[in-house]
């Protein structure tokens, strides 16, 4: 990681593009030898089902791109949470946000949200069992009884509605199959870890009432440690995980066609708030820049909390043949208290402690039917959410020396409420044995309403009392309101300002079957991200409009043979009145900090997705993912000015290598992948953070006995220890000279987040 910004290499990129057509071509001529004969023993492609159109296809007959990983896989390849699937979905993004374990930076083909603040909307859609995760709190999830993982990119402003923009990742839970069931797995590895998972199911009425459950006790220590806390008795422990996690399912088959499910789930995370990295020697302390980048300081509290519960409930009954009728419902919420030290420094130049409190819930009624050459998925769907969060920033060191006050803090608390509903529908035509049209719209109307309170406190005050060992928040201080209506006319504000949008979002595609095994298809497509209020906001600003992201796609999805899969999307997208938060006035000065919420830009992008899969004899198989995408900044009108894509590189490859050795024991399963990421920035205006290029190794091996009842696994990640950038903050001034000035706090707060060291673990595990 460097501390400059390298402009695109478009030559090198698309050399790596022509590298992986001439590995396709290369795969071709050796299965021209295969089809000859001259090579006997050779595999076939499995079959995968996914449910992107919201009924169950074939991936290699759905006209979007995707990546589906099943439960096989993600056992094999060991991957137990949702951010280590980016390896292999091009151009995409999954990564643990900057304060906690728990929160996701999501981003697809460059369109997401980096920043988790209340009132924000993301860029890429969470779904659990087509129930909608509205915040990216919580959203890292540990994979527990899942059956696959679906990653649709590109906008998916039809079937899923608002804040698809970039995509959608679906988490789909397996469905019961009656019969008695029972599942336990421990996992010791790196860094002291236990894990322990139990899963299972019991017939309660013998083909018609199940319950099944799972539970998940997770916990590591840190890969550092805070090497100087300001508070005492405090554990030290930074990158550390304590987290469990539970879930309990009810299914009613009351008849073949009536089916009924119930869930709830809970999960709780405990582990410490992370500490970053200082890039820079602080002015202000003696503390030097760590030796690792997994060790910090700080003067907050160094616990954190996220609470995630909820309920979904689904309804389905088969009419006939032709047409099924469903009926999905939720309720959840979540609440995380969080200690992210700006600065990492023992001083409390700039600390922020935080509060998040959401709920929410969700109707959605879905009719399919499909008859011949006549599909047609169609519903209605309604969200009702709360989001709503107070944050402390600190700046007690600034306030006692320039004010000569007890400490200084910019107190902001508000709520952002939305209520919204939708219409969609989407129908697909066979207009002969090969040419096929879909065509498909959403209408969505939605209200929200928002409060900020924002001002200043000459204290260092914190959420609650008790925050701190002996702490008791102050009483008396008057938080103004400064987003808002004033309903009586006094000039003051005294209820939340309202305002509403609606939006048409509109999908047409054609679909070419040139042979059994050869699909070409072309579409348009049109999402938005909801229109929101600044949650920072200093004054009584209007809410923003939605962002409009319209995009092409072309693409093939193709069996070249029983053996050679290759599937290849095309894209190009205009990315318009981008919502942008801007500062203005001195940034040296707290009490002078403007932020305003603006549709502030418009960009652009093309680019190619590749994934490849080869199965070169019935024990070995081969696989090849490539993303490539080029970025153009159409109007900027930002400040400070957009400058590149944020956690997006340019470039995205990931090789991988399966091989299954069978023996009297029962099978070994071989996998091995090299991921590689092109250099990326961390903030799309800055360029003081940016992650080189780098690629990364993992290894496993698989095991699983001839009865199936016994399995063991073990694996092996980022096995060269690649340091890389996934987060950070960047609160500096640059001098006339180029050098690194104090920003925000009086200090040069410019800080790195991590992703995981190498780790190695080993499973085993139990069934019947």
């Amino acid at each position: 990681m460097q501390l400059q910004f390298y402009p695109q290499r478009f030559t090198q990129s698309a050399c790596a593009t022509a590298v992986a057509a001439a590995l396709l071509s290369a795969s071709g001529s050796a299965l021209a030898q295969q089809a000859d004969g001259s090579e006997a023993d050779t595999g076939k492609l499995e079959r995968i089902e996914v449910t992107a159109r919201k009924t169950v296809e074939s991936l290699q007959e759905v006209p979007v791109a995707i990546t589906s990983i099943g439960a096989v896989e993600l056992e094999q390849k060991g991957i137990s949470v949702l951010t280590e699937l980016q390896q292999f979905s091009p151009n995409t993004t999954l990564q643990a946000s900057r304060g906690t374990n728990s929160t996701l930076t999501a981003f697809i083909r460059g369109l997401g949200q980096q920043d988790p603040l209340w009132g924000y909307e993301p860029g890429v859609g969470i779904y659990i069992d087509d129930v909608y995760l509205a915040r990216p709190q919580g959203a890292v999830l540990d994979l527990l009884d899942v059956e696959r993982i679906e990653i649709l990119r590109g906008p998916q402003g039809t079937l899923y509605g608002k804040n698809t923009i970039g995509g959608a990742v679906k988490y789909v839970t397996k469905e019961m199959t009656g019969d008695m069931t029972f599942n336990v797995q421990g996992t010791i590895g790196s860094y002291s870890q236990k894990d322990v998972k139990v899963t299972g199911q019991i017939p309660v009425i013998e083909d018609k009432f199940f319950i099944g459950f799972g539970y998940a006790d997770l916990s590591r220590d840190g890969f550092g440690q805070y090497l100087i806390s300001a508070l005492p008795n405090q554990d030290l422990e930074n990158y550390n995980k304590d987290l469990w996690a539970a879930r309990l399912s009810m299914e009613f088959h009351p008849a073949d066609d009536w089916f009924v499910r119930v869930n709830w789930d809970k999960t709780k995370d405990t582990s410490n708030a992370k500490g970053g990295y200082r890039l820079l020697p602080s002015l202000l302390t003696d503390a030097p820049v760590p030796d690792s980048v997994f060790d910090s300081y700080t003067s907050l509290p160094t616990f954190n909390e996220v609470t995630l519960e909820g309920f979904s409930w689904m309804i389905r009954h088969d009419f006939s043949d032709n047409l099924q009728l469903k009926y999905i419902g939720s309720t959840r919420e979540s609440y995380s208290p969080t200690n992210i030290d700006f600065d990492n420094t023992p001083l409390d130049i700039f600390d922020v402690p935080a509060e998040y409190d959401d709920d929410n819930t969700t109707h959605e009624l879905q009719a399919n039917y499909s008859s011949g050459d006549f599909s047609l998925v169609s519903g209605l769907y309604f969200y009702d959410g709360e989001s709503c969060g107070n944050f402390d920033a600190i700046l007690g060191f600034l306030g006692r020396v320039a004010f000569a006050v007890p400490g200084l803090t910019r107190e902001v608390t508000g709520c952002n409420n939305s209520e919204s509903w939708a219409v969609y529908s989407q129908a697909n035509f066979n207009l002969t044995d090969q040419l096929s049209l879909s065509v498909g719209a959403r209408y969505t109307d939605e209200e929200k309403s928002a409060f900020v309170n924002n001002g200043l406190i000459f204290d260092n005050v914190y959420p609650y009392s008790g925050w701190i060992p002996g702490y008791e928040r102050p009483t008396g201080d008057i938080i103004p309101q400064v987003l808002g209506t004033d309903t009586d006319g006094d000039g003051i504000l005294d209820a939340p300002a309202v305002e509403s949008w609606s939006r048409f979002t509109p999908r047409v595609g054609v679909e070419y079957q040139m042979s059994k095994d050869v699909m070409f298809y072309a579409s348009y497509s049109q999402g938005f991200k909801s229109g929101t209020f600044n949650p920072r906001a200093t004054i009584n600003e209007p809410g923003v409009n939605p962002e409009i992201v319209d995009s092409i796609e072309i693409g093939m999805k193709s069996d070249w043979s029983d053996n050679l899969r290759a599937n290849i999307a095309v894209f190009t997208y205009d990315h318009k009145d981008r919502q942008y938060i801007g500062i203005e006035g001195n940034s040296n000065d707290p009490t002078a900090l403007l932020q305003r919420l603006r549709n502030a830009a418009e960009t652009a992008a093309d680019g190619i997705e590749a994934d490849f899969t080869y199965v070169a004899t019935d024990n070995l198989q081969f696989g090849l993912s490539v993303g490539y995408i080029d970025f153009e900044i159409k109007r900027n009108d930002a400040i400070p000015p957009l400058i590149g894509l944020s956690n997006t590189p340019e470039l995205t490859y990931n090789f991988s290598a399966a091989y299954v050795l069978e023996s009297d024991i029962g099978d070994f399963v071989f996998n091995a992948n090299y991921y590689r990421r092109d250099d990326y920035l961390i903030f799309e205006t800055s360029d003081l953070i940016q992650q080189d290029a780098y690629g990364m190794v993992n290894l496993s091996v698989s095991w699983e006995s001839v009865e199936g009842d016994w399995y063991a696994s073990l694996h092996g990640k980022n096995l060269t220890d690649e340091e890389y950038v996934i987060g950070g903050y960047d609160f500096v001034t640059r001098n006339d000279d180029g050098t690194l000035g104090a920003g925000l706090g009086g200090d040069t707060t410019l800080i790195g987040y991590y992703g995981d060291p190498r780790t190695i673990h080993l499973t085993v595990g139990y069934r019947f």
